[in-house]
């Protein structure tokens, strides 16, 4: 593959040029020395990125051994090839002077770097999907570190003994954090992991390694064997928990006889490891294997709008038959996603398998999110250097070629999405309102500061649902209001405020119950048509999890329809305000 050149990093992201063809493509590709801060202490790892590597694709943290040249291990052991093949996003820590340390210092450093990689100054990565590795001496480094913040990482890999007591330190966890009003969370919770460990013969730190994680994955009975493992444990094929938040899949595999690492068992690794992804939601992230819209019968599709290209994933259940019309739901992903991963993210095509619709997952636009940072975050109502790109304009192009081609029902169109994508959805219930019969946002409303575009309202008034966590800092405060019987940041009450009086309801006439873990709180017009409702979830952070498509469709947005003549009717009922204004 040739030689490696260490590259400097651009002096800021924004001075890195945006292909418009390809909007999502990495603007940076080769290896690069980055820095990150571990408490008092400056440290350095290597990252390296494939040419045309796409946003948000898998992260693997790799721990190498300490006896080899990180460079030149990353060519010898195939694991550039690895990040080549798989379309990976590499990152190699480099070890001090002497070694790994196993006291916990080193630990910390893998952990720093899994926050570092998402900061988003010169690539676009996911917390959702980062893998940790360790190879050699470091494996201990990448047990320790997964130990740590076990519910962060999405799987776990190691060649070689595994040189400490995971038993010893199985209380240990890092410290739960925010990053900087990016939508990382670190809640370092214990959690189910696949893991894997290739060893040449089993000692007994290898051994209690395995026995901690088979009692954090919950796995039972004698062990199974093949695709390369000598022992596999499995979960309980017993399902005790819901598969639409969490899914007990983490397997401990451990293969004896070779700690070799080359290409062939990286990739039989990576065959299992790689298919596991974090799901956030309330409580702590879910683990779940990751669905990728071609593998569940989706399509793409492309247009080019206003200079940039655009795209959709487009899902049409065999059900919907083109014999009749079919309810059509536009799901939005957040700021940094993609259409790609929100498929997933949201579970909305299971819905749609099951309530008879046809689901399209758009892609944002552009926006340069952080001064001096790149000009391509995705991002939804963002600007290009001042201009601000037409999202609005887009979504109506869209729906319009799907209606063209696709046997669509227009009094049964919805829009939803989470945070950036769930702003985008409540800028549609006031700027594309005459396509649109209802909205529903999670994590997001409009917020004057976040939306770089104006576009005029448009009628008629449709209603609208808005979904956040209780440790929501981006959207929700503690404490009380005096008004309102939740708090708010001041932008988002100023938008629940202005739909009240925009769809004349009383304030104070606002129904509440309790779903665990969300509590409602509901305003209804004259005839008790819910106009506004708002649900904040428990325990939840910034984020989305898959029952809230569930709760949004079967609870709000399926409720109302526009007849044959434009009214619009909730549960077949004739919305007789919206009629009035």
């Amino acid at each position: 593959m040739g030689e490696l050149t260490v590259h400097p990093l651009p002096r800021e992201g924004a001075s890195l040029a945006v292909d418009f063809s390809h909007p999502n493509r990495t603007l940076i590709h080769g290896c690069f020395l980055e820095k990150v801060t571990c408490g008092e202490e400056e440290r350095e790892f290597y990252t390296y990125i494939p040419r045309d590597l796409e946003y948000c694709q898998p992260c693997l943290v790799v721990a190498p051994p300490a006896g080899e040249e990180p460079l030149v291990y990353m060519e010898t052991s195939g694991l550039r090839a690895l990040a080549e093949e798989k379309r990976l996003y590499l990152h190699l820590l480099i070890p001090r002077e002497g070694g790994w340390r196993t006291d916990g210092s080193d630990a910390d450093y893998m952990n720093a770097v899994y926050a570092a990689v998402q900061r988003r100054d010169y690539y676009v990565t996911m917390q959702d999907n980062l893998y940790a590795c360790g190879m050699g001496d470091g494996a201990a480094v990448a047990h320790q570190a997964a130990q740590r913040m076990t519910s962060e990482w999405s799987g776990l890999f190691t060649f070689g003994p595994v040189g400490c007591d995971l038993l010893e330190t199985a209380h240990v966890r890092a410290e739960s954090q925010e990053q900087n009003g990016l939508e990382l969370r670190i809640a370092a919770a214990k959690a189910q992991l696949p893991v894997w460990v290739a060893v040449k013969e089993l000692d007994g730190n290898t051994a209690a390694a395995l026995e901690y994680w088979k009692a954090q994955d919950h796995v039972e009975g004698e062990p199974l064997s093949g695709r390369g493992a000598d022992e596999i444990w499995m979960p309980s094929p017993v399902r005790r928990t819901s598969e639409v938040n969490e899914e007990q899949i983490a397997q401990v595999r451990l293969t004896l006889g070779d700690e070799m690492v080359s290409l062939g068992t990286l990739k039989r690794m990576w065959s299992y490891i790689g298919l596991a992804r974090r799901h956030r939601g309330y409580g702590q992230k879910n683990l779940r294997y990751f669905k990728t819209p071609a593998a569940c019968g989706a399509t793409l599709h492309e247009m080019e709008f206003e200079g940039l290209a655009r795209l959709w994933y487009e899902y049409v259940p065999p059900c919907c038959t083109p014999d009749r019309e079919w309810p059509l739901v536009v799901t939005m992903h957040g700021r940094g996603g993609t259409a790609e991963t929100f498929f997933d993210l949201t579970d909305m095509f299971h819905v749609a398998q099951e309530r008879k619709f046809i689901a399209v997952f758009p892609q944002a636009g552009i926006h340069q999110q952080k001064p001096g940072g790149l000009k391509n975050v995705l991002y939804w109502n963002g600007s290009y250097e001042g201009k601000p790109v037409n999202d609005v304009g887009f979504i109506r192009a869209m729906v319009a070629d799907i209606e063209s081609r696709l046997p669509i029902d227009k009094g049964r169109v919805y829009a939803c999405g989470q945070s950036s994508g769930g702003i985008m959805a409540d800028v549609l219930s006031t700027s594309a309102s005459d396509v649109f019969t209802a909205c529903a946002s999670w994590s997001g409303m409009y917020h004057p500061k976040k939306v770089h575009g104006t576009y005029p309202k448009t009628e008629p008034v449709i209603p609208t649902m808005f979904i956040c966590g209780e440790n929501d800092t981006l959207c929700a405060e503690k404490g009380e209001d005096p008004e309102l019987p939740f708090r708010l940041i001041p932008e988002l009450r100023r938008d629940i405020m202005e739909k009240l009086e925009r769809c004349k309801l009383d304030r104070e006439r606002v129904q509440h119950w309790t779903t665990a873990p969300i509590d409602w709180y509901c305003w209804t017009d004259g005839q008790g048509v819910p106009m506004l409702t708002v649900g904040i979830v428990r325990d939840m952070p910034h984020a989305n999890y898959p029952e809230e498509s569930w709760i949004s469709y079967d609870q709000f947005l399926s409720s109302f329809a526009r007849d044959g003549e434009g009214r619009l009717r909730y549960r077949g009922q004739v919305v007789r305000s919206v009629l009035e204004k």
